[in-house]
């Protein structure tokens, strides 16, 4: 946890789209308590036919290289500790690659902890259930 999709339009190099996801690691590590190792990203490419948004929302001048990231998290998380890290995305992706802040936009979609299985089919992060004497 958590789990992050990238939409971008096609075309940008292979480090560009690294940079980004280095970035966003970095991010989640720095703010928002993330383990070592917990990483899943996922990038997603789309032609330009594919890849609408609206340009000037919320009166923000967006452009062309526009980056949708949403993040799937765990509901464990302040309000205080989601601004900051969304500060700290905008910030990272704006040293590497250089994304402007305009251009970043961000999703993040809580879940209950059991809500997540990182592999056996197994439930790691729900409270054990008591057993029944």
């Amino acid at each position: 946890m958590p789990l992050t999709r990238i939409s971008l339009r096609k075309g940008k190099p292979a480090a560009y789209r690294k940079a980004i996801r280095d970035g966003l690691y970095a991010a989640m590590r720095e703010t928002y308590t993330v383990p070592e190792g917990d990483r899943f990203m996922l990038v997603s490419e789309h032609d330009p036919e594919d890849f609408d948004y609206g340009p000037d929302y919320f009166g923000i001048h967006r452009s062309d290289d526009l980056v949708i990231i949403q993040l799937t998290v765990s509901n464990t998380r302040s309000f205080a500790q989601k601004q900051a890290l969304f500060r700290r995305i905008v910030e990272l992706l704006g040293e590497s690659p250089g994304v402007r802040p305009e251009d970043v936009f961000i999703n993040l979609v809580e879940v209950v902890k059991e809500n997540w299985s990182f592999g056996y089919g197994d439930a790691q992060y729900a409270d054990p259930v008591p057993q029944e004497s």
